[in-house]
């Protein structure tokens, strides 16, 4: 397993304000609804055998999504056994030892490709010129019996990953996420659709963090919204605990959220104003 630590990025005053403003708005709806926010990127490709060179929107998201946490780890797979089925158990650095997260369904296993190459379907690691392995897996349409699942051995607060040829044959990935048996968030993924294998070998990056309590989830569901199965590859797993969400252990209740933005609106007024 490859760990990645990373620091905390200083936004300007205008992106606070814009954040703030919406994760109030978030919370005006109450307490006990989830809320997140999310990041995504895609770089098209049109080829199931010749993967794309570099991935610069995919990795502009990805870059973003891990600038917002702190000491977390990555699953690039690149040491997990070739040939590995589900369950894979995979170990992530908490803030306090270890976090688990256990892949199933989707008839999940690790593969290799030669770097710069695909499997000749479309799916292979990112970056491809320098990395070969990959989880390889299925993601069903609702109610699929062999859907792509990930569960967590602790309440989590983060996740993001690439998904490559992900909706070459139509759909859009959905996201739902669960704690417990609770259901607490449902997202769709941005991803182009293709049709008879157009945007085959195609990049994305998606990642989403919880913005208070109530949205910390246990497991996630991938699933597609119109396709019986979409088999991608699915590379450069992260996630964290909230308290590893920069800055650590801060997430503001929903009074707090919406006075900070009514005075950072009020500053932004004032300041225009002396302008």
């Amino acid at each position: 397993m490859a760990f990645r630590d990373i620091t905390t990025d200083h936004m300007g005053l205008q992106t606070t304000l814009a954040s703030l403003t919406l994760a109030a708005a978030a919370g005006f709806a109450g307490s006990a609804h989830a809320a997140y926010t999310s990041y995504f990127g895609e770089d098209l490709n049109d080829s199931e055998t010749t993967p794309l060179a570099s991935t610069p929107k995919a990795d502009l998201a990805r870059q973003t999504f891990l600038s917002k946490l702190i000491n977390v780890g990555t699953e690039t797979f690149e040491t997990q056994p070739v040939g590995t089925p589900a369950p894979l158990v995979l170990k992530f650095p908490g803030s306090n030892g270890n976090v688990t997260a256990t892949l199933t369904g989707g008839d999940g296993i690790v593969k290799s490709v030669t770097p710069g190459t695909t499997d000749g379907s479309g799916r292979y690691s990112v970056p491809s010129a320098s990395t070969s392995r990959y989880w390889d897996v299925a993601a069903g349409a609702d109610g699929a019996p062999s859907t792509f699942n990930v569960s967590f051995g602790q309440a989590i607060a983060a996740f993001g990953f690439y998904g490559i040829d992900i909706g070459d044959f139509g759909g859009q990935l959905e996201v739902l996420l669960f704690n417990g048996d609770t259901q607490v968030g449902d997202l769709t993924v941005d991803n182009t659709q293709g049709d008879g294998g157009s945007t085959g070998g195609s990049v994305l990056y998606f990642g989403l963090i919880a913005q208070d309590k109530n949205s910390l989830f246990t497991s996630v569901r991938f699933q597609m919204t119109t396709v019986d199965l979409d088999v991608f590859a699915f590379d450069n797993f992260t996630i964290a605990e909230l308290s590893q969400v920069s800055p650590p252990g801060t997430v503001p209740e929903p009074g707090t959220l919406a006075l900070m933005a009514g005075a950072l609106l009020a500053l932004g007024v004032a300041q225009r104003k002396r302008a």
